[in-house]
Parts: C-alpha cells; structure tokens; sequence
C-alpha cells in the first residue's frame, strides 16, 4: 500500500506530478487554537507486511520471535495513545492468517505457502494482544494486487494465478486481478468474507490500489473483457470505475450483512479529482483516484457504502499542487455523514529535500487542524516504524501531548445508535498496594447486544466527577470481564471510580455510581 519506502520517489514522479516544494521553516503557518483533547478520536497506524516494511522484519524468524516482535510494537503504540492499528493482512492475494482460501505470504514465512513454524495465527494473535491493550484491529486488504514483483516462478501452485490465470493481467512487471471480471469480484469478497467470519476484527480496511498507478509506456489489457461485459458504456474508462464500484458496494453489502457491527473503511489516494478536471473536486494539481485509479471514492462515502474515508494527505501545508489544509478542508466538506480519517505521512518527517518536514512543527501543526475540524474524526499514520522510530521527537509530542490520554474510538450511529445500560453493584477495595475495582455485568439493553467491554474512570479527593474528560480515563477495556486492579494507587489518598460498559460499537452507557476507597 502507499508510498513504499523504496517506491516513494517512482510514484511521486511517475504518477502525481506534484511538485514537492520545499518551504523555508518560517512560512510554516502558527499554530491554531486547539481545542480540549477529545474523548473520541481515531488515532490509527498502518503497520506493513509486504516486503517486510514493520512488520515481521524478517520473514524467516521463528515465530517465538515474530510474537515478540508484535508484542514489542503494540506497547510501543500503547504507549504513544494509539487506539487502532490497521494490519496488512493480505498484501498480494496471500495470507498472514490460518483460515485462508489464499497461501501463507512469503513475507510471513521467507516462502509462499509454507506455514510458520512453529505454526501459529498471525491474525488471531494480533487481534488478540491489540485488544488487551485497548486497540481496535482492523484487517488490511489489498484488493486486487496479485502479486509485488515478476518473479512469478516463485509463486506457490496454490496461488490463485495459477490456478486461474486467465483472472488476471500483467502491467508494470506484476500481476493484477482485472476488475472488470464478475468472478474476480465475487472472489475477492469471499476472500474478505474469510476473515470476517473467523476473527474478531474490528474493521475491514482497504488501500489505495484499485487500477494500478499510471506508468508510462503501459497499457492495461483489459479491451476484450470490455467487449464482453460493457454494455452500456461508450468509455472504457466509466466502465472501470463502474467495476470498482460495484466491488465496493458488494463488499460493503457482505460485510454488513454478515456482521453489522464490522466497520467498513478505505484509504485512497489523497486527491480524489483536481478542480482543472472537475469542478467538484480539488484545489489541487496533481494526479487523483478518480481518473488515474478510476476510483470514485467520493461517490462511496456518499451512497453510505463505506463507514469511514481515509485519505492519504502526505503532503505539507502550503505545497503548492496539493496543500494540506485545502485537501483536509475539501474531504470535510464531503464526508456526508460518515466518518474522516487523515493519513498522515510520519515517514517523510525530516525527509532531506523538503524543508517543511525538516520542521518538527510540521505533523503537529497538522493535528491541530484536524482538530480544528468538527468534520474529522482522526489520523492514521504510515507507518508504523516511523512512529516506534520518533523522528524529530515527533512520537514523543503524541504522547506527551496530543495523545496524552487515552480516546475511545468516535461512535458510528448509522451502525448502532443503542448504548449498554450501566455496570451494576460496583465495589472498590484497597488490597495490598492495590484497589481491585469490581462490578456486575449490567442487564440487557434494548437490542440485547451483549457487553464487549468497560471503561474504568478515577478521580482524586475534590475533583469533579467529569466522565467527559479523557484525563479521568484509568483504563479502556475490550473484554468483559468484571474486575480491574489498580496499581498506580497512592497509600494514604482516596480516590473515587466510575465504570460504564461498552457494546461491540465501543457505544458507552450511563455512568455507574461513584465508589469512593481510601488506600491505607
């Protein structure tokens, strides 16, 4: 996905046209007012498999390492204040999860289709730590990219080019599923369907490779399938995103009826058309999902075909062919209702030959403006290494600041607007060093969805019992048991605690009752 580290400067040259300029650290704009840090914010990361970008860094580790490697990431993140991690789950029409249809990636295993060894779930297990730390996960897929490089000899004889080649054409030296198929549509989303009906994914996440990226010189074979299947369309090229249109819309309809509670989110390309090409789009010049891509991801946040758009604004504030803040102002004003998530490029901070990411203002100034728009609900940073890396300090200012305490994820109430009744019977003991905190699990709610998780809230002697404020959050749990110990008590203090209860929507109920324990 992305701008892979080592394809960065081929796309930006090849297919945006976008003049990157440098811009002297002083034309940077001041800080803007930024408002009370909210409860609610998405604050995402991309962490990569293909060619072994994050994660694992190596794909013939033993997979004790691997674990440990995960582990390693995710407290990382912990500690910053992410709250999602999007993981690339399926990076070329393979699998970094068990229950596949597709052969274990070679990324995971140095081979495609060898199990780990010893064998275990990549998917299950990151599922599974990321929610202990209070994490959604959601499954990243690529959806029509087949293959990363021409080495197709390499491939495994389970590999879907083998066994249908004829689903697929070659352009810029790999392999690509051809959108126009039906059958190529219905396979990718049984693909999808794999993963949720068989993990507890949060979220099904797509990139931003559709039809591939221009490159000079090539040429997308797909004619004969166009006489085949394009009735109606006079242009080839309102025929393609017609196909990808009706790919999207299919896996927005499966997905939802498979789980209604899966959110469904895709992260295209930063521009979806400049204004010199349609008068809807852009104050922009450069290259756009709608006609390069023939992805009209705009279209899909309007027809409510997706639960959240998030676009990739990896440029600076101020770049002259694409600016940050006009791009981030143009998606707010075209969310319809559903929810924005700014990708923000971590790994261009302190790139040599823009001066503007040479400013460690540049990423937090970036913040506050999307702070500063009630129409966005977060970031989604590339990648993950650039975090756990903290260039300029720049993870360091997250948590420290902008993510100074925990969020929970923005609720989405065209999904489920029904939040749990209130914890019932809570207690609170000092023990030791020590106050264990306990509760009842709360009766059903109306839509008699069973409770996913709870939010344990403490405040100190005199302070406002304010649930609103994320500083008074202890610890954002997702799962349901009823109890939480808490270690950071002070001997001699009291302190007063509050649980409300979460549905799988992360929906929060009414407040418990306050307990008050003194520690002695």
């Amino acid at each position: 996905m992305h701008i892979y580290q080592r394809f960065i400067l081929l796309i930006i040259i090849l297919f945006t046209s976008l003049t990157v300029n440098a811009q002297p650290a002083d034309l940077v704009p001041a800080p803007v007012d930024v408002k009370m840090q909210p409860k609610r914010e998405f604050r995402g990361v991309w962490i990569a498999t293909v060619v072994n970008i994050d994660w694992p860094t190596n794909s013939k580790s033993p997979s004790e390492k691997q674990k440990q490697e995960l582990i390693d990431i995710l407290n990382s993140h912990q500690e910053t204040g992410i709250n999602a991690v999007m993981l690339q789950v399926r990076p070329a029409a393979d699998a970094f999860y068990a229950k596949s249809r597709e052969p274990w990636s070679k990324y995971l295993t140095g081979k495609q289709g060898q199990a780990p060894s010893p064998n275990y779930d990549p998917l299950e297990f990151a599922i599974t730590e990321a929610h202990k730390r209070g994490m959604e996960l959601h499954a990243w897929f690529n959806p029509y990219r087949a293959t990363f490089d021409g080495n197709f000899a390499a491939l495994s004889p389970q590999h879907i080019t083998k066994i249908k080649p004829e689903w697929f054409f070659t352009y810029g030296g790999i392999k690509t599923f051809n959108p126009g198929l039906p059958e190529v549509r219905d396979y990718i989303v049984q693909v999808i369907l794999d993963v949720v009906d068989n993990y507890d994914i949060d979220g099904v996440h797509m990139d931003d490779y559709f039809y591939p990226y221009p490159i000079a010189g090539q040429k997308i074979n797909d004619e004969e399938t166009f006489r085949k299947y394009g009735e109606g369309y006079d242009n080839i090229k309102d025929w393609r995103r017609h196909n990808v249109d009706l790919l999207i819309h299919m896996i927005a309809d499966s997905v939802h009826a498979h789980d209604p509670n899966m959110k469904f989110g895709v992260s295209p390309f930063g521009i979806w058309a400049n204004k010199a090409q349609n008068e809807e789009g852009s104050e922009t010049n450069g290259g756009s999902s709608y006609y390069e891509n023939y992805a009209d991801t705009r279209k899909w946040v309007k027809e409510g075909w997706i639960d959240y758009i998030n676009p990739q604004l990896y440029w600076q504030i101020g770049n002259r062919a694409a600016d940050f803040q006009k791009l981030l102002d143009w998606w707010g004003d075209n969310t319809y209702g559903r929810h924005l998530y700014v990708g923000q490029a971590a790994y261009r901070i302190n790139e040599r030959k823009v001066q503007a990411f040479r400013n460690p203002a540049q990423l937090p100034q970036q913040i506050e403006l999307i702070r500063n728009n009630p129409r966005v609900q977060g970031s989604v940073y590339f990648s993950s290494n650039s975090l756990t890396s903290n260039p300029l300090g720049f993870t360091d200012s997250l948590r420290d600041n902008y993510y100074q305490y925990p969020a929970l994820p923005p609720v989405m109430l065209w999904r489920d607007s029904i939040p749990p009744n209130a914890p019932q019977q809570v207690t609170a003991k000092a023990v030791g060093k020590s106050v264990a905190v306990r509760w009842l699990t709360p009766t059903l709610a109306k839509d008699e969805e069973p409770v996913y998780g709870y939010v344990i809230y403490r405040f100190n002697d005199g302070e406002k019992i304010d649930i609103d404020n994320p500083k008074n959050i202890l610890k954002i749990k997702y799962d349901p048991t009823l109890g939480y110990d808490d270690n950071t008590v002070i001997r001699g203090k009291t302190y007063f605690y509050v649980i409300t209860a979460l549905d799988r929507m992360k929906n929060e109920s009414e407040r418990s009752p306050t307990i008050a324990v003194t520690v002695p």
